[in-house]
């Protein structure tokens, strides 16, 4: 269950990690032009997403990550859901949201066995 809950986390993360390798994802996923500043900070975006996308990935597989990788991934996750919230949800990034709040169950099973007493 840990296994399929870890990798589900890290397929949320797939496309905007891609970002970072094929920059019109983020003109498509977000309308970001290319070669401004917003689309450069973007393209870090996507870097910071791959981070996440190899901490899942390595978390699957081996326990010694898993309290980071879940307080970071939950960060990440529960941060976006917040913000979206209080910008008044708006339409352009509710795939986004539906997609987080998909995971949010991985999310709190890979935190409670991840802090769990053992």
């Amino acid at each position: 269950m840990e296994l399929t809950c870890w990798l589900l986390l890290a397929l949320v993360h797939v496309t905007p990690a891609l970002a970072l390798f094929a920059p019109s994802l983020l003109t498509r996923l977000y309308g970001v032009d290319p070669g401004g500043s917003l689309f450069l900070l973007m393209q870090h975006r996507a870097a910071l997403f791959l981070v996440v996308l190899l901490i899942c990935v390595w978390s699957a597989f081996d326990p010694a990550p898993r309290r980071l990788a879940s307080v970071a991934v939950a960060l990440s996750m529960v941060s976006f859901l917040v913000l979206y919230a209080m910008h008044g949800m708006p339409a352009d990034l509710r795939q986004i949201a539906i997609a987080d709040l998909i995971a949010l169950p991985a999310l709190g099973y890979v935190l409670w066995r991840s802090f769990a007493p053992a």
